[in-house]
């Protein structure tokens, strides 16, 4: 069976830290430190990588007015830009899109009107410099995400989503038949919405590793025939004196327990916090071998 898998990349936060001696909001480093974001690129290209994501997740004008006196199309248009010139057409640039820090209302203060203004304004700034895809990603609220989604679809590019899921046993010691974000939204309902907003592809990213991961990939894929995006941790990224210091899971266990991916249907493949250049450059080769194996 011919099967196509597009590699993406790993991590970007947690990749810069390990590159960046000040360890501030992972979007500064495209004004202030635009050579390590470049080399992060470059890396990932060299690994394997066939999207490329610019770092652009979390600048939303909120957070960028909050943490700095840069307007969001300073950061994100020099974000997709980096990315760009960087990669110059050898690898697919997208334009990453993470969640507003907070909740929507009624359960916390953000009004969905401001929601669609900050994510609009992001995605705005982005798509002038002209990105491949949008990937809208690590969403634990299906509503939120739905209005990221819309604001993403003004644009004639692939629209891309994954969201984060509640892993691991509750207090009884058992794990939820059914995979759920930390919402309540089910594969069943973050499917439908991809269906009704007509994205591109559907997934998950972040929240756990791959071993815990696969179940909620197979739920997808028993739910739904859209391509599917599976970016597990590579663990939780380890701390030590204050710094990123890895993850918990080697090289080695990291590519061998994503590659099952393969068989249960996905077809974007890569890795989310802890994971780095290294890990993707393994999982590619593993991969590939897979593939080649498979005729």
């Amino acid at each position: 069976m011919s099967r196509k898998i597009v590699m993406m990349d790993g991590a970007v936060g947690t990749s810069l830290w390990e590159k960046a001696e000040k360890k501030v909001s992972v979007w500064h480093y495209n004004i202030e430190e635009p050579k390590i974001v470049a080399e992060l690129h470059s890396e990932y290209l060299a690994a394997g990588s066939q999207i490329i994501l610019a770092n652009t997740f979390a600048a939303n004008g909120a957070e960028v007015a909050r943490d700095s006196s840069y307007t969001v199309r300073q950061v994100v248009g020099t974000g997709v830009r980096i990315a760009k010139e960087t990669i110059n057409g050898r690898a697919k640039v997208g334009l990453a899109i993470g969640p507003l820090t907070g909740l929507l209302k009624p359960f916390g203060e953000i009004t969905a009107e401001r929601a669609k203004e900050l994510f609009e304004e992001q995605i705005g700034c982005g798509m002038e410099e002209g990105p491949d895809l949008i990937y809208i990603q690590t969403f634990m609220d299906l509503e939120m995400m739905k209005i990221a989604i819309r604001a993403a679809k003004h644009y004639d590019v692939p629209v891309l989503c994954s969201m984060s899921f509640m892993g691991g046993a509750n207090a009884a010691g058992k794990k939820p038949k059914k995979a759920h974000t930390m919402m309540g939204n089910s594969v069943k309902d973050i499917v439908d919405a991809a269906v009704e907003l007509k994205v591109d592809a559907i997934g998950i990213n972040c929240s756990m590793g791959p071993v815990d991961a696969l179940p909620v990939l197979r739920e997808y894929r028993e739910t739904t025939d859209l391509p599917l995006v599976f970016k597990p941790n590579a663990g939780k990224p380890k701390m030590g004196d204050g710094q990123a210091a890895g993850a918990e899971f080697d090289i080695e266990t990291f590519a061998d327990d994503v590659l099952p991916a393969v068989d249960a249907g996905a077809t974007y493949i890569g890795g989310c916090c802890g994971s780095n250049p290294a890990y993707i450059k393994r999982l590619a080769e593993k991969v590939r071998a897979k593939l080649e194996a498979e005729g």
